[in-house]
């Protein structure tokens, strides 16, 4: 397997579009309200990038962060920004105290049954606590779609998609969620401009370090490389380069805040 595709994060490959990664965050947070007294969680904190943020805003209060990454607790160690860090499956992480806030980052995605998952962090709240929780809503867009149909189509039965990242319809979040508290959900496209690359296409990379990682790891070396060179095919006539290398991305991100009464 290439060193770029493993099963365990690299932080050094997530961190390449470490802006535009982190400008949802931070219009995320700066959404959150008041809270209460009690630890400001960071469920699937990954390597820390929004540590800094949430020890900003809530000083004065214990920040956790929660992660079942080595690599990405590893790095979010050297920043420095997190009073404890956890390593944990966040499908299976309980607080032992009620929490002011639990904040979750482009995390939940990855974990399947988000009825049973939301009902299990919201009971986790006390009153006035607070579930935040961004993920990208991108999986119906070319950039993330075609990863998909071309496996299937040149591997066909060798990825288990099952085990990649899935958001349900808005709807569906408002049901859970609104008998609960008080609810706010929004989505918003973010139009990102990505930077040339020198060896390939720029959505390609972006997608490539988180959608694409469970789908590149079922394949060997040379079927990676096949795979990616029909994407890269495709990216061109999808999101096509300006004359100066750069490429205009709309992303879309699901956002939504649970305050409970």
């Amino acid at each position: 397997m290439s060193d770029a595709i493993k099963q365990d994060w690299n932080p050094e490959a997530y961190n390449r579009f470490r802006g535009l990664r982190l400008r949802p965050a931070m219009d995320f947070l700066a959404a959150v309200e008041r809270v209460p007294a009690g630890d400001v969680i960071d469920l699937g904190c990954g390597n820390g990038v929004i540590g800094a943020a949430l020890r900003a805003r809530f000083g004065g209060t214990r920040i956790v962060g929660v992660d079942n990454s080595q690599s990405m607790l590893d790095y979010a160690r050297e920043a420095g920004s997190f009073d404890e860090l956890v390593s944990a499956d966040i499908a299976e992480w309980t607080a032992q105290t009620p929490p002011a806030l639990i904040f979750s980052n482009a995390a939940l995605h990855w974990l399947p049954d988000h009825e049973t998952l939301l009902n299990r962090l919201a009971g986790m709240l006390g009153a006035g606590g607070v579930l935040a929780v961004q993920m990208p809503h991108q999986n119906n867009a070319p950039s993330h779609r075609l990863w998909v149909s071309l496996a299937e189509e040149m591997f066909a039965g060798r990825v288990d998609m099952t085990r990649g990242p899935k958001v349900m319809p808005p709807a569906q979040y408002h049901r859970i969620l609104s008998p609960l508290g008080n609810l706010k959900l929004w989505e918003t496209s973010y139009y990102q401009q990505l930077d040339p690359c020198d060896n390939g296409h720029p959505v390609r990379h972006f997608t490539q370090s988180t959608f694409a990682r469970p789908i590149l790891a079922a394949l060997d070396d040379a079927e990676q490389l096949a795979l990616i060179k029909a994407y890269e095919a495709v990216m061109d006539k999808a999101y096509p380069k300006a004359e100066d290398g750069t490429v205009l991305f709309p992303f879309r991100r699901l956002f939504f805040i649970l305050k409970m009464e």
